[in-house]
């Protein structure tokens, strides 16, 4: 019944490259906006970056612009994170989340599926 899974989590070092997968179920995530988010101890859960539907539509937070990427492909309903010049500030759990809309959002209750995280960890 695991409808979300993210992958391509690890250990690397600072200035690496990663690239995360979402394998979503089409029946959920056909319909919807997506987006990663990540959390780390003692923080609460903050958006990284969303995209609609279709794709056409992308949001980056501020502390990512520019060396993050999102992307998902339709037809194997997979979202991806491609992660480059990464910094120690980019530890975290990384989250897959499905949007209750076409199109995502920057707010957590914004999102009503979940995978359950894959951890990237960036050592200096």
């Amino acid at each position: 019944q695991v409808q979300l899974v993210e992958s391509g989590g690890g250990l690397v070092q600072e200035g690496a490259s990663l690239r995360l997968s979402c394998a979503a179920s089409k029946r959920i995530s056909g319909n919807n906006g997506m987006a990663w988010f990540r959390q780390t101890p003692g923080k609460e859960r903050e958006i990284v970056a969303h995209i609609s539907l279709n794709g056409g539509r992308l949001y980056y937070a501020d502390s990512v612009k520019g060396r993050f990427t999102i992307s998902r492909d339709r037809a194997s309903s997979t979202m991806f994170l491609q992660m480059n010049s990464l910094k120690v500030e980019d530890t975290a759990v990384y989250y897959c989340a499905v949007a209750r809309s076409f199109y995502g959002s920057t707010e957590l209750g914004d999102y009503y599926y979940w995978g359950q995280g894959t951890q990237v960890t960036v050592s200096s």
